[in-house]
């Protein structure tokens, strides 16, 4: 059976905020101790490192189900199908709903659900559901998918990875500047008239590496000591990444038949420009190549990290023409590939 993509969909918040709105925050150390160095000095390197010189936050009436709500129109109007039609609707995040100024995460009903609502989906037989899977939510979404469809459990699914990220951030962690809103979606269906699904591979890794992401406290002491914001451990991160994504990707491939030469495109989760080039070209060095030229799309110097949502919003990206410098025809190979909290990494080789 193949099961490939029919629609694709994103919706990227309008609020851009740019490096240099973070010049007046006053970062900190885990123990609450300042930096030894400017926020000049702070704010370029992070630049240098990860590529971000701007990214977009969603406006204040607009939460994560919304944001994946506009997403998931464009991706329904796009394939052309009858909504009525799901069977699955599968809604990959991290946090549920966030209101500015409140200090819990909302996610009853399923944020999935509250799409659906959304949809006017009537069709009780359309199942709607949560994925909580870190950052590769959205390929695990789409791997979900595949199983329904093999199995025979579904004909049609939508899978959406949406954050809003920005409302979660400590203002005195310099980590906070990488996380960025945003959302996409894909209708998936079974025998479609072309692309296809040609492997995957999913990983969880649960020893030391269980929190290199977590939920903490403000770096400031004179923060609500009753709110959690994301944390994380970015050289542990950037180590356990650039190991396991490309085993994770060479072990996807190999499984799918297909030659590394037949590789046009590798869209990976946009979460640090270096760390992407640097697990690119150890994928290729698996195979004792050298790392093709334009090999990988890249959104995060404009767009930062949205999580879940980097994969999708930066295929529709290219899909609509709007990286002139990349674009997709009918037989080529593509890999999508992620790593996120859990931590748990995973990938996909698709025919188009």
């Amino acid at each position: 059976m193949k099961i490939g993509i029919t629609g694709i969909g994103s919706y990227i918040p309008t609020i851009v905020t740019k490096n240099d709105a973070f010049l007046e925050h006053r970062f900190m150390e885990t123990d609450g101790s300042s930096f030894g160095q400017e926020n000049t000095v702070i704010i370029e390197k992070f630049k240098a490192i990860t590529g971000i010189a701007e990214r977009r936050y969603a406006e204040p009436e607009l939460k994560t189900s919304d944001l994946g709500y506009l997403a998931a129109e464009k991706a329904i109007a796009n394939a052309g199908i009858d909504r009525e039609e799901l069977d699955y609707i599968i809604f990959a995040h991290n946090f549920g709903d966030l209101t500015p100024g409140k200090i819990q995460g909302d996610t009853l009903p399923s944020l999935a659900t509250r799409v659906k609502h959304l949809l006017k989906i009537k069709n009780p037989n359309c199942v709607a559901y949560d994925v909580i899977f870190g950052c590769p939510g959205w390929i695990e979404g789409v791997i979900q998918a595949t199983a329904f469809m093999k199995s025979g459990m579904a004909q049609k699914c939508l899978v959406i990875g949406g954050e809003t990220l920005s409302r979660i951030i400590d203002p005195h962690d310099r980590d906070s500047m990488i996380f960025s809103d945003g959302a996409g979606a894909a209708v998936l269906e079974a025998n479609p008239a072309s692309g296809e699904i040609l492997s995957h591979a999913s990983m969880t890794f649960a020893n030391e590496e269980a929190y290199y992401l977590y939920f903490d406290k403000s770096n400031s002491s004179s923060g609500c000591k009753d709110t959690r914001y994301i944390k994380m451990q970015g050289r542990k991160i950037y180590e356990f990444a650039c190991i396991n994504v490309p085993k994770a990707m060479a072990t996807c491939l190999d499984k799918s038949g297909v030659s590394i030469d037949e590789v046009k495109k590798i869209f990976i989760h946009q979460a640090n420009e270096k760390m992407d080039e640097a697990i690119i070209k150890r994928f290729y060095k698996i195979y004792g190549k050298e790392v093709p030229e334009n090999v990988m799309p890249m959104s995060i110097h404009e767009l930062g990290n949205s999580s879940v949502a980097t994969v999708p919003t930066l295929l529709d990206k290219v899909l609509n023409g709007e990286l002139p410098e990349h674009e997709l025809k009918k037989g080529d190979v593509v890999i999508f590939a992620s790593v996120g909290a859990g931590m748990n990494v995973n990938a996909i080789v698709y025919r188009y």
